[in-house]
């Protein structure tokens, strides 16, 4: 919250733009502990079976570096401004298994700028490193919202198009209480996803859910995925019902009219 704080104040008379740098900073937090307590409501909300000993969930290492990630983003020198940066796409991998009893090394960093049609996007990257090797990686997209965009950018907006929908085989019911649920398991506070006040107040008519956890969601249903990618297309506006599509390691997110989330997971 804190931080988010200060993200809000040093947002202040940013004009985002492509051609801005972004800071040259890593920042790493050595042998990050791992709270059994707290993967285990994690692992509750976003739907993933109790770990116990097992492997980590796929996404739990970005819960780990999204404090350091914060941190860049909320920095004077960090171009586009925190408040209401919208995620538009990601990429896991696991390189080797992360437990709970592991103490990772979690570097992040910005590795550039690019234009999207809707505004300017962040590529921020966060890696985990055990005894000096990454094991996992995550490279993540966030949106800036302003006019003058440019390219064509990740995420859609749109409502599925002339996308045929895959096999349904899920259907969930999401509470108007999800964003501030997995905002106290992340530490993901962006005011968009906590209230329909707080949401109106950055263009959204209501509070959306994550993206975070609308990946880490379908990501529950295949647990033993190696890798994942996944663009966001449209924000799930909570509450909701969204049905959960998947055939040959493809997946999406759905409600009536709109396509939400689209993505593909690797094996082990």
């Amino acid at each position: 919250m804190l931080t988010l704080g200060r993200g809000v104040v040093t947002g202040i008379g940013k004009r985002p733009s492509a051609t801005a740098a972004v800071p040259p900073v890593r920042l790493t937090a050595p042998a990050v502990r791992i709270d059994p307590a707290r993967l285990a409501a994690y692992a509750s909300v976003c739907g993933f079976p109790a770990s116990g000993a097992g492997p980590l969930p796929l996404t739990y290492p970005h819960v780990l570096g999204f404090p350091l990630a914060a941190r860049i983003m909320a920095s004077r020198a960090f171009p586009l401004p925190m408040l209401g940066l919208v995620h538009t796409s990601i990429s896991l991998v696991s390189r080797a298994p992360l437990t709970a009893a592991d103490r990772p090394d979690i570097t992040a960093y910005a590795a550039g700028l690019r234009g999207h049609r809707r505004g300017t996007e962040v590529e921020l990257v966060t890696e985990a490193r055990v005894d000096g090797e990454v094991v996992w990686e995550d490279r993540s997209t966030y949106l800036a919202r302003h006019g003058g965009g440019a390219g064509g950018g990740s995420a859609s907006g749109g409502g599925g198009g002339d996308r045929a929908p895959l096999p349904v085989v899920g259907e969930w019911r999401l509470a108007a209480d999800l964003g501030r649920r997995h905002a106290r398991v992340s530490r993901d506070y962006n005011p968009i996803h906590l209230y329909p006040l707080t949401a109106r107040m950055l263009g959204f008519p209501r509070a959306i859910a994550h993206g975070m956890w609308t990946v880490a969601r379908c990501a529950a249903e295949v647990p033993e995925a190696g890798g994942l990618e996944a663009v966001f297309h449209s924000p799930v506006l909570l509450p909701t019902t969204v049905t959960y599509g998947a055939a040959a390691g493809a997946f999406e997110l759905r409600s009536p009219g709109r396509l939400h989330l689209t993505g593909t997971v690797t094996g082990p």
